[in-house]
């Protein structure tokens, strides 16, 4: 557990004390406190305009862990747990939703939209993870290029994806295991009627299957990632059965009506089906315990999503050739798609081949969403008992353990639906601040860049959001107009080239960088915001709603808490440097 003063991690046994989680001066009396919250405006504004830096991200803040977590993952891991963390969640969960009510046979067209998005944020996140090699992903890099206050509401975000996407997989794994004993997908839920009807489908199921994911990832991570690759590969198999058993069984007649809602149809399914891409970003989380980063995660990040696009895109056109679109089952697509060509006997591989998926999915989110929250603990924006990695498994035991509560939770109570959505707005904006962030990484280090390329850096910046934002406001209010996107779409571009032409680029990556810059990135940006521009209104208040509970949440605690820990970590970088001096 941390110490008192923020800058170590402290054994306590089993035992959990005040200090355990709000260690910092500001929390050690209602006086502290009352001083702290008389500050909030400065501290605010120095949180605000402070960035992070690499040698912080990497040395001292893993310091605070005491312990180290052990290098044992290469780039032949990171493949199978990019597979593992994805494949499952997307094709046997919202494929059936997806085609049924939105984009009909087109939706092998929405997942090649999504994950043409997701591979863009991959090789965004990949030139950070191989620079940053660090337990926190996306949160450490948005701390070094956009400061301490934006990393904060993306972390609240990933947050939420992430115990959203593990609880909605742990749900969808009892539905699979429901069809392998011959029952309907829900059976195996108790319903207690006098509960609201989104929380009365209980699911004790889901809660058993997020425990014992639990326990083999708390026990160890070499163990976990042999694990996953054997059920991975065992999952391919099953899904290359799925595909050669379905195609004898296809009916071009199917696809007849191949978009039936058009274009409209298709991103609103892809909004959707940006789930099925949840998951990669958690593989970037594993930095500290990969051997050779530079070398084994670019492998591992691009060459899963590559394959994992090509094999959701071809699975979700088998199950339109095999069913028409309107009669595929929302909860268990692929094995009631077989029941219902008569191959009953192939409904329980594919249940099994699902239930294999699902678990994989669960392990890599569990893996993914600790070591998140074990680097957001040791910055004490969250309770920094969370940072503790156990000695002898060299895992966070205790933010795994506390994650999976999380996810049991949610998992037990909530049907999810009207959560979809919501979560896909909460990933589409993490994955565009990265892209942001990238942008700001090349073309600005401080004390480095001209005044001159500041500003500009700033207004194209400024330009190509805006402009993204546009074409996506346009798309969402306009029924089937095109006049806005002569405006948005040139803005776009004409910022972009500007942004290359005119601005210095302030810093080249060390070992792996991202191809077409400025380009990729900022299409990245504007693909992701258009695609949010399909989702529905409702879930844009609800993500407002977050925020604000996020934004509370901060001023009252997280920004002092923090404060505390940054203004300690300075003191006694000042201690060492004056100890340096003195000893020379």
């Amino acid at each position: 557990m941390v110490t008192g003063n923020g800058s170590g991690i402290k054994k306590r046994g089993c035992a959990c004390t005040k200090q355990d989680f709000l260690p910092e001066e500001s929390f050690q009396s209602w006086g502290n406190y009352v001083k702290a919250l008389a500050s909030t405006r400065a501290r605010l504004k120095d949180r605000l305009l402070t960035r992070s830096n690499d040698n912080l991200e990497l040395h001292q803040m893993r310091a605070r862990s005491e312990h180290e977590m052990k290098k044992n993952l290469n780039w032949w891991d990171l493949i199978w747990f990019g597979i593992g963390a994805v494949m499952g969640a997307g094709i046997f969960v919202l494929t059936g939703e997806a085609a049924r009510n939105f984009a009909g046979p087109a939706v092998i067209i929405s997942y090649l939209i999504s994950g043409i998005s997701a591979l863009l944020s991959v090789l965004c996140y990949t030139e950070f993870s191989v620079e940053l090699p660090v337990a926190g992903g996306s949160f450490a890099y948005l701390r070094v290029e956009l400061g301490d206050f934006v990393a904060y509401i993306a972390a609240g975000n990933i947050l939420f994806e992430y115990v959203v996407s593990g609880a909605s997989v742990a749900r969808s794994w009892t539905s699979y295991f429901a069809t392998l004993c011959n029952h309907d997908p829900g059976s195996f839920r108790i319903h207690v009627s006098s509960v609201a009807e989104d929380y009365s489908h209980l699911d004790p199921i889901a809660v058993i299957v997020s425990f014992f994911v639990c326990v083999g990832a708390c026990l160890s991570m070499k163990g976990s990632s042999r694990f996953n690759s054997v059920a991975t590969i065992v999952h391919i198999v099953i899904l290359i059965f799925i595909l050669i058993t379905g195609l004898t069984q296809a009916n071009t007649a199917n696809y007849a009506i191949f978009a039936p809602n058009g274009v409209r149809g298709i991103l609103k399914a892809s909004a959707v089906l940006f789930f099925a891409y949840v998951g990669f970003d958690g593989v970037a989380t594993l930095g500290e315990e990969v051997k050779n980063p530079g070398r084994d995660i670019p492998i591992g990040l691009i060459g899963s999503m590559v394959i994992t696009i090509t094999v959701y895109c071809v699975l979700s056109a088998t199950l339109c050739l095999m069913q028409p679109y309107s009669q595929i089952d929302v909860d268990a697509p692929f094995t009631l798609a077989f029941q219902a060509v008569g191959m009953n006997w192939a409904k329980y591989i594919v249940a099994l081949g699902a239930l294999k998926g699902m678990t994989t999915v669960l392990l890599a989110n569990v893996i993914g969403q600790a070591r998140y929250f074990t680097h957001i603990g040791r910055t004490h924006m969250a309770p920094p008992f969370l940072a503790a990695i156990n000695g002898k498994t060299g895992t966070p035991v205790n933010a795994t353990v506390v994650m999976s509560l999380a996810n049991s939770v949610v998992a037990f109570f909530t049907s999810l639906d009207v959560l979809a959505n919501l979560l896909s707005i909460s990933t589409l904006f993490i994955f565009s601040l990265v892209a942001l962030a990238l942008l700001v990484r090349r073309y600005y280090v401080a004390g480095e860049t001209s005044e001159c390329d500041q500003k500009k850096l700033i207004v194209f910046l400024a330009l190509i959001i805006s402009s993204s934002i546009a074409s996506s406001a346009y798309w969402a209010t306009s029924d089937n107009g095109w006049i806005g996107y002569i405006v948005t779409v040139p803005v776009w571009f004409l910022a972009t080239m500007g942004l290359q032409l005119t601005v210095k680029e302030a810093r080249k990556p060390k070992m792996w960088g991202v191809p077409l810059l400025p380009w990729l990135p900022s299409a990245c940006i504007a693909v992701n915001v258009f695609v949010m521009g399909s989702v529905d209104g409702q879930s844009f208040v609800r993500f407002m709603i977050w925020t604000f509970l996020l934004l509370v949440y901060y001023l009252f605690v997280a920004l002092h808490a923090s404060y505390d820990a940054a203004k300690e970590t300075d003191r006694a970088a000042e201690a060492s440097n004056m100890e340096a001096v003195v000893t020379n």
